[in-house]
């Protein structure tokens, strides 16, 4: 039986923030509380499915490899890659479960070498660099292999050594009662080798810190929250393991004229009252910085919308753009002098019916109301 979708469960959209998480799963674990709920066998499950959703998606690491991989991320020793070549967080998981279980379990893998951690850089970029793309240089704090040493940790013209307490094998056996464990070797903490001479440079780890700078392209038709993979260029293995990825988490940013709804684009334009009654030609702005003529018929009311085919947003990866809604937002006339009072007076004086069509048809339909509860 599949599992439900983590955000399913805890009824939330996949975009929701960490309050959005907590809120959501606090009000599902009051309502499930086997405490609560007596006689109800299924409410305990609700709650371990709660418990479950919430313990990967409040987790940043964790959520991003569901995001990705669904919950094939934590089955069969989690991540590994998928078969669109992106590789999750699965060997950062099984670390994780080496540091909690290894002593237990037997210690670490051999060799002890461990694969550097992913990082997570946040973009903010404009909504016309998400339309056009962007190539940009980023600054990464990060851990790189130390250099004098090529990352073995050992000074220059020495190697490390075999591990005298553990014999190479990273692990050492311990009697208690009637078991015996296996756990990680205390002198060289499960590498199997230790450093009798380290490097000056990184003291023995293998690894320095250094701020990296790192040439970045954004493709055209980037939605919010793409997520673009810089394979190794995250912090480096431990002793020459290889390096993790670098994973960048685009935002764009609020538009002060078009709002974006997938690849179409939205924009409200002011209209003079009389380029809406007597018709007329506006022009317009578009998200790639030119201008578009429109037609205005005479008569056009608020709310009304031109459609601009082929004038929206880029699309990832594809020559097709999504459209331009343009809506009318009608005017009324303020700060009037005396003579546009008085012109504006006389229209009112000659005004029918027929002029403002929605509005005698609405007060018609209120009269016959009121004269049906008179009545």
């Amino acid at each position: 039986m599949s599992k439900r979708d983590y955000y399913e469960t805890l009824g939330v959209e996949r975009e929701a923030d960490d309050a959005e998480l907590k809120s959501a799963y606090r009000k599902l674990a009051m309502k499930y509380h086997p405490d609560r709920n007596p006689d109800d066998p299924g409410a305990e499950q609700h709650f371990k499915e709660v418990n479950e959703a919430y313990a990967i998606l409040k987790d940043e690491q964790k959520r991003a490899a569901y995001d990705r991989f669904g919950h094939a991320a934590f089955e069969n020793g989690g991540g590994g890659r998928s078969a669109s070549g992106f590789e999750g967080f699965g060997a950062g998981f099984a670390d994780i479960f080496d540091e909690m279980f290894g002593d237990f379990m037997g210690g670490r893998r051999e060799g002890g070498n461990r694969r550097g951690a992913d990082l997570r850089y946040n973009m903010n970029i404009t909504l016309e660099e998400a339309f056009k793309g962007r190539q940009t240089e980023i600054k990464v704090p990060s851990t790189v292999t130390c250099e004098p040493c090529s990352g073995s940790g050992a000074k220059d013209g020495s190697q490390p050594i075999t591990c005298r307490a553990c014999q190479g094998s990273g692990r050492a056996r311990v009697q208690q009662g009637f078991f015996t464990i296996e756990r990680t070797c205390a002198t060289c903490n499960g590498a199997g080798r230790v450093i009798e001479t380290p490097c000056g440079s990184c003291h023995g780890r293998g690894r320095v810190s250094k701020e990296k700078m790192l040439s970045v392209t954004i493709p055209a038709g980037v939605e919010e929250g793409t997520r673009i993979r810089l394979a190794g260029e995250g912090e480096a293995g431990v002793r020459s393991s290889p390096p993790g990825d670098l994973y960048i988490f685009l935002s764009i940013e609020e538009h002060p004229l078009f709002k974006r709804e997938g690849a179409d684009i939205y924009c409200r334009v002011p209209l003079k009252m009389t380029t809406a009654a007597l018709g007329g030609q506006i022009e317009v702005p578009t998200v790639e910085g030119s201008r578009a003529l429109i037609t205005v018929k005479p008569g056009t009311q608020s709310g009304t919308q031109f459609r601009l085919r082929g004038k929206g947003m880029s699309v990832l990866r594809s020559p097709a753009r999504g459209d331009l809604y343009v809506e009318a937002a009608v005017e009324t006339p303020v700060n009037l002098n005396k003579q546009q009072k008085q012109l504006l007076s006389e229209f009112a004086d000659n005004q029918s019916d027929s002029t403002s069509p929605q509005s005698a048809g609405f007060f018609d339909r209120v009269k016959e109301l009121w004269d049906d509860y008179r009545g």
